[in-house]
């Protein structure tokens, strides 16, 4: 059956974010598809080296995913292809089952991306899309801050021609210091031109390709001068052509190895897919199926392990580099796709003279790129206690690890919804000067009418929260001359067994105290929920009002003559 979306009539469960087509529009999606591959096959490559596999396989993910999403999924803007995110979880997790580069490395990058695509097609069908929901955006901020700054420091060692330190990031980076002394100053002097190439470019405009500007001249430089010969690593020969397609040569053993890093890749692919989703949605007044996109992202991962390619994500700063050339549809990640497929079959000859230290120099770029230093900034000026847990999510990513800082940021995102929920917002209501609602701190202990205090409870009633409630309520009561207390449930949207208990508890302590409490503007789900624990047959029917302000009415002196 056909549904309205945004105000097109969507009668098919793919090509959403095509049709319907707007041929005055296709010229400058296509341009946009061809600016996305001369800025994004530098960037992909980059992120390979990341993931610890073959330059190539970077193309690869924006090859075939690229073309799966844009055909399946509903957004017409996200892009999908390799990450900086998942590709540093990726080679978290598989840095100690084999070794990087290798056959059965590569081969097992292949398994999780297959892996990933199950879990999230999965996620669909049983609708475990809001998984996303619980890594806040100051959790995420902090997140990729963490990753970049990692990504930056591993870098290090190949911009100066010198041997990597072990360990972990801060152990490797200082071995990598230690070793500054060993510096090849013709590898450095490259590192320092493409820096400033990309850097100069980016200045003058951003849609000048400087990365790819950069590329193509180390490769033509390396190629007439050979830079090897001044002791300056190149990648070495690159396969051409299409990539094989088949199962990767793993065995079932290898499942279980990988189901925590799969599980922190599909927590991001979610968080980060959704949200770049949302944010292009809402700036150009479209709507989309977080579903239809969970399908998309699971089949384009599907085809990722299948091609020889690695994880894929929806990518904000692919999505921004379309954006900002003008694509409108997915159209522009199609003609991506046919110039990466030109470049596979015609141009890969070539990449074999790339010094490593271009790719090194692409990369701390990115990570530079990544940390959100303006995010971070915005946080601590509105939320300072978001902001710590910012930081100790980026801190913990450096420090220990991408995947323990994936899990320390769900955890944290829980536990700021829970301390939110154990300390909520509570206001006394009454009427201004204005005859308006008016709020005031409950310590004031004002009165709403003679006899009556409204107490604004801005939160569901849990277990956490609940005797803290019940000891505010208790409070208020002794206040002199109160005879009845009025609960504004405007704000409660659920009541769970321990909330139950203790209204059942605190109506009875009140009652002896000769105070009453009654309800106002609850919910019908919530009144649902009253009526089947009993507490609205308790109360009586004359206990419950439609607004806070029928309550204090009926409370008036006037009311009651």
């Amino acid at each position: 059956m056909a549904t309205v979306e945004g105000g097109r009539k969507r009668s098919l469960p793919f090509l959403n974010g095509i049709l319907p087509l707007n041929r005055k529009q296709m010229p400058t999606d296509l341009l946009a598809g061809v600016t996305l591959a001369a800025l994004g096959i530098p960037e992909v490559m980059g992120y390979a080296k990341i993931a610890g596999m073959p330059v190539i396989t970077g193309l690869y993910t924006i090859l075939i995913p690229i073309a799966v999403f844009a055909i399946l999924g509903s957004s017409r803007h996200l892009v999908v292809g390799a990450d900086s995110a998942t590709a540093v979880i990726l080679a978290a997790g598989l840095v100690g089952l084999a070794s990087v580069g290798s056959p059965q490395y590569v081969a097992l990058a292949g398994l999780a991306a297959l892996m990933t695509g199950v879990v999230l097609i999965v996620a669909r069908l049983i609708r475990l899309g809001f998984l996303a929901d619980f890594l806040s955006r100051s959790v995420l901020i902090g997140f990729l801050t963490g990753v970049g700054i990692q990504v930056a420091m591993g870098q290090v060692g190949a911009m100066f021609g010198v041997p990597s330190g072990t360990g972990g990031s801060i152990h490797k980076l200082l071995g990598t210091l230690a070793n500054l002394g060993q510096t090849n100053m013709a590898t450095l002097a490259v590192s320092a031109t493409v820096l400033v190439v990309i850097l100069g470019s980016a200045k003058i405009n951003k849609r000048i390709p400087g990365a790819l500007i950069a590329i193509v001249g180390a490769i033509l430089v390396s190629w007439n001068r050979d830079l090897s010969a001044d002791g300056v690593s190149t990648i070495g020969k690159v396969p051409g052509g299409l990539p094989s397609f088949g199962m990767p040569d793993v065995s079932w053993s290898d499942l279980a190895p990988l189901t925590a890093t799969v599980g922190a890749i599909v927590l991001v692919v979610l968080a980060q897919s959704a949200a770049t989703s949302r944010a292009y949605a809402a700036k150009y007044e479209e709507e989309f199926s977080e579903n239809e996109d969970l399908v998309g992202l699971g089949v384009a991962n599907l085809a990722a392990g299948l091609s020889g390619a690695f994880v894929v994500n929806g990518s904000p700063t692919k999505t921004q580099m379309v954006d900002g050339a003008g694509g409108r549809s997915q159209i522009s990640q199609l003609s991506t796709a046919f110039v990466v497929l030109i470049v596979l079959l015609f141009l890969t000859g070539p990449l074999q003279y790339l010094p490593n230290a271009v790719l090194a120099s692409v990369v701390f770029l990115i990570g530079v790129e990544l940390v959100d230093v303006a995010g971070m900034r915005g946080i601590w000026k509105v939320r300072k206690d978001e902001f710590t847990i910012a930081a100790v999510t980026a801190a913990v990513v450096v420090v220990v690890g991408v995947e323990q800082g994936v899990i320390l940021a769900i955890v944290l995102s829980i536990l700021d919804y829970v301390r939110r929920g154990y300390r909520p917002n509570m206001s006394l209501m009454s009427i201004g000067k204005e005859g308006n609602l008016h709020a005031s701190p409950v310590s004031e202990h004002t009165l709403a009418a003679p006899g009556l205090i409204v107490l604004r409870f801005a939160a569901d009633l849990f277990y956490a929260n609940a005797n803290g409630f019940s000891t505010q309520v208790l409070e208020l009561a002794g206040t002199p001359d109160v005879n009845c207390i009025c609960l504004d449930a405007s704000g409660i949207g659920d009541v769970d067994y321990s909330g139950w208990k203790t209204l059942k508890e605190l109506r009875s302590t009140l009652e002896q105290r000769e105070v009453r409490l009654v309800f106002a503007d609850v919910q019908p789900s919530v009144r649902a929920e009253m009526d089947r624990y009993g507490i609205s047959e308790a109360a009586g029917e004359g206990s419950f009002f439609n607004s806070v302000s029928e309550a204090i009415q009926s409370s008036e002196p006037d009311a009651n003559s």
